[in-house]
Order: structure tokens, then sequence, then C-alpha cells
């Protein structure tokens, strides 16, 4: 099993109501999952939001937590409900209904990664996948949730920022009346996750910086953003996808020579974001 379930990387004074998460970035694939995959160690790594955690981890310097999975997006996928169980790759599991998460083989026990490629030569037990349910998706999510009620009950409200990585080709043939293509896609759930004025205020932090941005298309959130985001009771979830080509090589899965620099361009980003979640007395801040 991955070691970690998630770790938290908390700022010295929280000052903000933002929450960062990453739930794809976990890369800790233990050898006998790899022998039992039809995968390579390498191929098995194409879902994962590789280094998304690295690019994020300078939030808590401006004053909010960062939670980071530990398990990975193919061994377990945290932004699904916990009952989203595919019948093709779990024993015991009859279908209900249609799902077309469930049905392409991305369920919360996900049967491919990029590409369809199948992960397993069979199905699994039941039992092994309410396990793994059971000792990565819960105590994350009771994490996150934590870390949302501790914003709120400082601030009055909590802002989750949910970290994630779109392969180049995903935003290839995005039509935009003309402009480029997206480089950052925020999704809101088309408004049902987010109040506007906090979309606006992120979006506009992303287009300061020079990136274009993309609304809700081609990907508007999903589990963890439709969850979580509850703007009636001042809490928001927002979205975050990256164009990975901007700091890595997509094939190799490596950082690539701009890394460095984008990841710092993003900095700045994360540090206008966490100002949204700032009080305007700043004696409200926990230490």
């Amino acid at each position: 099993m991955p070691r970690e379930s998630y770790l938290i990387h908390r700022p010295r004074t929280l000052t903000s109501a933002l929450v960062f998460a990453s739930p794809h970035s976990g890369c800790d694939y233990p050898e006998w999952f790899i022998r039992r995959s039809l995968l390579n160690a390498h191929t098995i790594r194409t879902s994962e939001d590789a280094f998304v955690d690295k690019l994020f981890e300078v939030a808590p310097e401006f004053g909010a937590p960062f939670l980071v999975a530990g398990a990975p997006r193919a061994f377990l996928d945290l932004n699904r409900a916990a009952d989203e169980l595919d019948p093709a790759l779990i024993h015991g599991v009859r279908k209900i209904g249609h799902n077309p998460r469930i049905a392409s083989g991305l369920g919360v026990i996900p049967r491919v990664v990029a590409n369809g490629r199948s992960i397993y030569s069979g199905k699994m037990a039941l039992d092994e996948a309410n396990r793994r349910i059971e000792t990565y998706w819960r105590p994350y999510h009771q994490a996150l949730a934590e870390l949302l009620a501790q914003a709120h009950e400082t601030f009055g409200k909590a802002i989750l920022v949910d970290c994630h990585s779109m392969p180049r080709e995903a935003v290839e043939n995005v039509s935009r009346n003309g402009r480029p293509r997206p480089e950052i896609v925020l999704g809101d759930r088309f408004g049902a996750a987010a109040h506007s004025e906090v979309m606006d205020q992120i979006e506009a932090a992303f287009a300061e910086a020079g990136f274009e941005v993309s609304r809700n298309t081609p990907f508007a959130g999903a589990y963890v953003t439709q969850h979580y985001g509850r703007p009636s009771r001042r809490q928001h979830a927002i979205q975050i996808e990256i164009d990975r080509s901007l700091y890595m090589d997509e094939r190799r899965i490596k950082p690539h020579s701009d890394f460095a620099a984008f990841r710092e361009r993003l900095g700045s980003v994360i540090a206008r974001i966490v100002e949204i979640g700032r009080p305007e007395d700043r004696s409200l801040a926990a230490e």
C-alpha cells in the first residue's frame, strides 16, 4: 500500500480562507501494484497530475494550507465519490443506472489510465476496493473537510482550490472565438460551486500573469468541486487545470527546462489568490 493517505503542508500562521488541495499528484506506486498491473512503471503514471504538488507547495508561505494525496490516481481516484464502483472491475458490484465516468473505466478505483489503457488483467475483490477506500479515500476527505471547516470558522468563509493538470491534447481543439487555446481551465460547475465574484478574482489573477484562461471548458470540475462547493454557505470550490506542456515533458514525465520559471510565475498567481481569502481585519488570522 502507499505509505501515506495524505500530507498537509500547513502555514506557520493561518492568514487566509484559501485551502489548496492536489488529489491526483501522488506517485507512491507499490511494487506489488506495478507487478500486478498490465502496465509498466512509466505508463501507469500517465493519468497522474505529475509535479502539481511541487507547483503549489509554496501556498503555505502565503498563509494557506496545502493538502496532497498520498495514493496515486491509478490506485485510487480521490476526485470520485466513494460509491462510484466499477462492476467491470470489482466483483460483487451491480450496475445501477448509467454513470459515464464508471462506464469509461474512471470510477473511484480506476480500470484504465490515459487513452483507455487497462490497468488490470482481471477483476478485484470488493473487499480490496473497500479497503483502499477506507485507508486512503476517507482519511483524505476527512482532512479536506476539516481544513475547510477551520477556514470557515476562522474567516467566515472557505475557498477550496482543487489543483490539477491536463494533457495539452485536451485543449488542442477548444474553440474560443479565435483566441489562443487555454493554458488554464477554471471549473466551478458553471457557477454552482462558487460565487461569481470568487471565480472572477481567480481568473483575473491568472490573466494578469499572462495566462490564457477558459471557464468550464473542457473541464467544469468533478466530485470534489461538486461536493464541497456550497456558495450559499460561503464555501466555494474551484478546480484549476494547468496545461502540462507548460512545465513538463509529457512523454517522458519529467520537468523541462522552464519548470523553475513556470513555478515562480505560478507562485505569483498563488500569492494573489491567497489574498482573496484574507480578512479585512488581519487580527482575525489564527495562530
